[in-house]
Parts: structure tokens; sequence; C-alpha cells
């Protein structure tokens, strides 16, 4: 079980890093500032360009429940194995995106979370505390072997 745990760990990693460059390749195609927030680069989005967003975000969220399926043998372990996945996605998502352009700034930028079905905002600390609090319980769960 915990080989599953740190391979899909790498896999949330790796699928974090290939979408923030995505985003960063987005962002310059769309003439973007990478210190602007995505919050005010969305209300300069054509719908079209919003509509594929979603598109892109679907699909993440499919890869995601696709892996959970794969590894997991109950509801219980498909569940939890895909908040682990999404967790490790969500934190390095973060992470890539700081890397390759600084942003975001501060832990208080807000960000559009998700676009489906309508934009989720909120600063950038919040999705990185639920991220890190849901790996805490998961491996506390695991630790007292109800994993």
């Amino acid at each position: 079980m915990i080989e599953n745990f740190l391979l899909l760990a790498l896999f949330g990693i790796a699928m974090a890093h290939f979408e923030g460059v995505v985003v960063v390749y987005l962002r310059k195609a769309l003439g973007i500032v990478d210190s602007e927030s995505n919050k005010v680069s969305l209300d300069k989005l054509p719908k079209r360009y919003i509509f594929i967003e979603q598109t892109r975000e679907a699909a993440t969220i499919l890869m995601l429940v696709i892996i959970a399926f794969l590894v997991g043998q109950t509801w219980f372990e498909k569940i939890i194995a895909f908040l682990w996945t999404f967790a490790f996605w969500d934190l390095f998502y973060y992470l890539s995106l700081y890397l390759l352009i600084k942003w975001p700034p501060k832990l208080t930028t807000v960000d559009v979370l998700f676009l489906i079905p309508r934009p989720w905002i909120a600063p950038v600390w919040f999705p990185i505390g639920i991220s890190t609090i849901t790996i805490i319980i998961i491996v506390l769960l695991y630790l007292f072997h109800v994993l």
C-alpha cells in the first residue's frame, strides 16, 4: 500500500508540473503578465477561452479519478487515492508556478481555483492548507491502520 501512495504522490507531482508549464504558456500566449492575478485575467478572457479551460480542468479531474479507480480496491480506497493524488497535484501545481514564474508572489494572493461549474475564487493559502491537511489526515489513517 505504501508503494501505491508513493507512486500516486509522484503522479500528482508530475501532473502538477505539467499543468504548471501549460498555464505558464497559456498566460504568455494570452498576454497575461506573470505578476497579474488570475482573478484579474479571468475578467479579460473571452468566454471561449474560459470554456476551453473548463475542459482542461474536467480532463484533470477525470485523470485523477481514473488513476484512483485503477489503484483502489474498495470505494473507500478509491476515494482516499483520489484525495491523496489531488492533494499532491494541488500543492505542487502552486510550487511549480512559483518556481517557473514566481507566482503566486505570496500566500494571500487571490486565485481562481476552479472554473467548474463557475469560478471558485480564494487566496492561495486556502487550497494549500486543505491539501496539506488532506495529506496529514491520510498519513494518520495509514499509521493507525485504518487504511
